[in-house]
């Protein structure tokens, strides 16, 4: 049995203030916080690459998982679609050489945005239950400082930068249970990079998330024999204030189990849901609950966690 056993992450120091960013364009604190959900935004050094980020967000995994050795992975997953340089080499080739990992260690990357850690989790599941591997990470890391128009509202408010590092392994904490996925390249346009800058339509992008969200959580659920009624927390792609409180109306009676916190740095794109994660998922009362993300492709996945219930005494899997 394959789930998650810690996550970690990498929030890099410097810091966009919102609010000074709003007034540039005739914004006022009201509309950051309505609107956007945070008043500062994350931002990696110009010196850090994305490898970088990942290599720090998987050192502060170790650091906080004890039974997990540097040298017991045997797969590392990264999710991005602004890697070092041009992109080529794939940037977990990269960080496996900066963090010193064994070379019999799969790497290979996920070119995915906002639905990219739910994807992510099961290819890195189906990765290592297909070669029987003990010991995997999954990493986000995608800076969007990297290609942000700096003098355009819609996405200079939302993108902050940061990593998250994901062990998975046997006796997990948490189990991966039913998924489900969804791609609409028909809106690909909707979501964009051109001549090297992000563009996004954010009017199509919340009526998107607002008619294949919830359906699509809905489905997931009745594969795991749960519904809105009996899941214990709804961790959603933290998109954007709005995009949060729309689901949240689309959630009826249920919407107060969903979290809006885009804990400080902003719209993290495949970072926001295991970001989520490392904050609140030791809720003592969360049995299970139900992940979502959106966005880039038109992409969007859906997956069911469940809590182990009967973890092994000793935790040796990451030990060899």
């Amino acid at each position: 049995m394959i789930g998650i056993k810690g996550i970690a992450s990498y929030i890099p120091a410097g810091r966009i203030d919102n609010l000074v960013q709003a007034a540039l364009f005739e914004r006022d604190e009201a509309f950051v916080m309505a609107k956007i959900g945070t008043g500062t935004l994350a931002l990696k050094d110009a010196a850090e690459e994305t490898s970088d980020l990942c290599v720090a967000a998987v050192r502060n995994l170790l650091a906080k998982s004890p039974a997990l050795r540097l040298d017991a992975i045997e797969a590392l997953v990264v999710v991005t679609q602004n890697g070092d340089a041009e992109g080529l080499p794939h940037t977990s080739a990269i960080a496996q050489h900066k963090l010193g990992l064994p070379r019999h260690t799969a790497c290979l990357d996920v070119s995915l945005g906002c639905s990219g850690f739910v994807y992510g989790l099961y290819v890195l599941k189906g990765l290592m239950e297909a070669a029987n591997l003990k010991n995997g990470v999954l990493v986000t890391a995608d800076p969007y400082s990297k290609i942000v128009d700096r003098s355009d509202r819609p996405t200079a408010l939302l993108f902050g930068d940061a990593a998250t590092a994901t062990w998975i392994g046997e006796d997990p904490i948490w189990k991966l249970g039913p998924v489900r996925f969804g791609t609409d390249g028909g809106g690909a346009e909707h979501l964009v990079r051109k001549k090297g800058l992000f563009r996004m339509n954010g009017r199509a992008v919340l009526d998107f998330a607002g008619t294949r969200v919830v359906p699509q959580i809905e489905e997931v659920l009745q594969l795991a024999g749960l519904t809105l009624d009996t899941v214990d927390a709804i961790l959603l792609h933290q998109g954007s204030a709005t995009i949060i409180d729309l689901l949240v109306r689309n959630l009826g009676e249920n919407g107060g189990k969903a979290i809006k916190d885009l804990c400080g740095v902003g719209n993290t794109v495949s970072s926001t849901i295991p970001l989520l994660l490392e904050r609140y998922a030791d809720a003592p009362n969360w049995r299970n609950l139900v992940i979502s993300g959106f966005g880039v492709g038109l992409s969007w996945g859906s997956a069911v966690l469940v809590r182990n219930t009967c973890p092994a005494a000793s935790n040796e899997e990451g030990r060899k």
